[in-house]
């Protein structure tokens, strides 16, 4: 079950990744790029590091929804969505990509690969951190908690107006007070 998994993941990576450079808007490239890091993260929760996994998986999706939101904003063309070209120069990026893609699929079948020594760790994930972020774990945890809490934080005082101001403090006003035009309130 786990190698059919495995393949599934691995075929739906490389088709979201082939089809970022086939959409012809960034919008749909953005989704598509997204696609293909989620398929990523489950692969690597399939090999056993969940957590490792599970992070792949928010973090990119969190960048991926803020660059969706960036392009509505600020490109020229609505949503990202006008046609347009997401390679220059096609012929030498095809024949670089070639290359690049042969060398790593030879490497990866003509590299002397290491035999397995000693057994698996039991805690693979805590063995992953502790490699990764040695001693300083628990300040990159604090400090990922005082980031999401700054997050959560800025949103909450960005937003001026709840449920409540808008429906009353029962919330059984029949109309919501909502502000018209020009910041005028009823």
């Amino acid at each position: 079950m786990d190698v059919a998994v495995f393949w599934v993941l691995a075929v739906l990576a490389v088709a979201g990744a082939v089809m970022v450079f086939r959409f012809d808007s960034m919008a749909r490239a953005t989704f598509s790029l997204l696609a293909s890091l989620l398929c990523v993260g489950g692969l690597v929760a399939l090999l056993g590091l969940d957590y490792l996994g599970i992070v792949i998986v928010l973090m990119m999706t969190i960048e991926m929804a803020i660059m969706a939101v960036f392009m509505v904003m600020y490109m020229m063309n609505p949503a990202g969505l006008v046609p347009m070209t997401m390679i220059h120069n096609k012929k030498g990026a095809a024949v670089v990509c070639g290359l690049v893609f042969a060398l790593l699929a030879a490497g990866i079948l003509l590299a002397p690969w290491p035999a397995r020594r000693g057994k698996a760790p039991a805690d693979p994930t805590m063995e992953l951190g502790m490699s990764l972020m040695g001693p300083q774990m628990l300040t990159m945890m604090t400090l990922g908690m005082a980031l999401f809490a700054t997050i959560v934080a800025t949103v909450v005082l960005a937003t001026r107006r709840g449920r409540y101001d808008r429906f009353g403090d029962d919330l059984r006003a029949r109309r919501a007070d909502d502000p018209v035009r020009g910041g005028v309130g009823r």
